[in-house]
């Protein structure tokens, strides 16, 4: 058993005081006594992951907490949740819970994530008004029943690996649904109440038992659909029923985890940003193979260039030697010598300098192309470390993070352009040219972190239960 004490808390942080502690980050300390916090009266942010908590009593007068993990504990219960009414965001996965009735007080929730837990039924949630994100995913639930009934300002939700055997119902009030997840349960029809979530642009229905076209003709109702799955379901291997749903939903662009050739741009020719693949489980990897395909191309491109300059000289070199080894007279050697004269050996040595000033650049190029890389490692290991709901739901990795991300784009931006200098130096007594970074490298290495949304804000998400 390991008690945390007020003591170690505030050594920890070089702190004197409880109150000047805001934000405390306590995972992997085996921790199963955290009931001295009680003393952090300004305490709002509260990182408890990968302990060994049994119960969340020790919590109840953190009155000021709004953003709250305790994944990967021993909770059976959340009992001692119920005062903590200022709660915007709580992650209690992958635990022992049974029951979620604790969480029914909480009117502020926004952001609630239970998945991999033994909840069998889901509490009315008729008094968070403000709920727009619920993982329920990997419980063994059921129905959804009414509990949603009233929370009409639900954007995300996730009951994949269940074991629903319908929706019925129960979503039909959730008129500003756009990501639904519900693969790997027990469906075998679609409601036509479904109709109601005209706003549905993601639907996971995978892995489950729908067999032909009437059981999914509400479908066609659902014309915001921009990625739909049907994998697993024995109506995905019937080509007359595919072909009916694509044809009936005009804007879908991935169907099966397939990209849709005909919708995967817009009228103007850019990709479309709500274009998510739910099997895209490696996007980084693709862009790292992207970034190295385009340095190859571009390093390719100076490597000719280089060989161009150096076969011209070689002309001229051979032109020179041509004339003297010819003794046609005095009046040709004199036109010979004429020919190489010293406007011609200054564009030679010009072509030098700039042959000489290519492999300066792209060691340059090549020094910031590995600074692009360590940062985007950094940033993907920074990632992994935050692992949490489902798997691969990296959107609220990164909102679970969002002050640590910020910090990190802004420290790559500012080592990467102090890495780069504003002219070369001189070499020997020939002026050189000042060397121009790509400005298409410095915008990846910008975007190699997209910009997070806020939890609870219904931002974009790529889940994958």
């Amino acid at each position: 058993m390991t008690r945390l004490s007020s003591e170690q808390v505030l050594n920890d942080n070089n702190a004197a005081d409880p109150n000047s502690i805001s934000s405390l980050h306590l995972t992997h300390k085996a921790l199963s006594d955290v009931s001295c916090l009680a003393s952090f009266n300004k305490l709002e942010k509260l990182d408890l992951k990968f302990n060994n908590l049994t119960s969340l009593e020790g919590l109840r007068a953190c009155v000021n907490l709004k953003w709250l993990s305790v994944v990967e504990n021993k909770l059976e219960s959340l009992e001692g949740i119920q005062g903590l009414t200022k709660l915007t965001v709580l992650n209690a996965g992958k635990n022992k819970l049974k029951s979620m009735d604790e969480i029914g007080s909480l009117t502020t929730i926004r952001a609630l994530i239970l998945n991999d837990n033994e909840i069998i039924s889901i509490c009315k949630l008729d008094q968070m008004k403000e709920l727009n994100t619920l993982v329920l995913s990997k419980n063994p639930i059921r129905k959804i029943g009414e509990a949603l009934k009233k929370v009409k300002s639900i954007t995300k939700l996730s009951l994949s690996h269940c074991e629903l055997q319908g929706i019925d119902t129960s979503l039909s009030s959730c008129v500003e649904l756009t990501e639904l997840r519900l693969a790997h349960n027990d469906i075998k029809c679609l409601p036509e109440e479904l109709k109601h979530n005209s706003k549905l642009r993601n639907l996971d229905l995978g892995n489950n038992v729908i067999s032909k076209w009437s059981e999914v003709k509400v479908l066609k109702s659902l014309t915001n659909l921009r990625n739909l799955n049907l994998q697993g379901n024995p109506v995905a291997a019937k080509e007359k029923v595919t072909r009916k749903i694509k044809n009936a939903l005009p804007k879908l662009q991935v169907f099966n985890a397939k990209p849709l050739d005909k919708d995967t741009k817009n009228e103007k020719g850019h990709m479309v940003d709500d274009a998510h693949d739910f099997s895209l489980d490696n996007e980084g990897q693709n862009e790292d193979d992207r970034l190295e395909a385009a340095d190859e191309r571009k390093s390719g491109k100076k490597r000719k260039k280089t060989v161009d300059v150096s076969e011209k000289e070689v002309g001229v070199q051979d032109k020179e030697n041509t004339g003297h080894n010819k003794d046609n007279g005095d009046r040709k050697k004199d036109k010979l010598k004429g020919s190489v004269d010293p406007d011609t050996e200054n564009k030679s040595t010009k072509k030098k300098v700039k042959k000489d000033d290519k492999p300066t650049a792209l060691a340059l190029e090549e020094n910031v192309d590995r600074a692009e890389k360590k940062k985007k490692n950094k940033k993907n290991e920074k990632q992994s470390e935050c692992d949490i709901i489902d798997d691969g739901e990296t959107s609220f990795m990164d909102l679970f993070n969002i002050d640590n991300i910020d910090n990190l784009n802004h420290g790559s931006e500012k080592k990467l352009q102090d890495q780069v200098p504003k002219n070369l130096k001189p070499v020997s007594s020939i002026e050189t040219l000042p060397v121009k970074v790509n400005s298409a490298k410095m915008y990846n290495t910008e975007s190699l972190s997209s910009p997070v949304s806020e939890i609870g804000m219904g931002g974009p998400s790529t889940w994958d239960d």
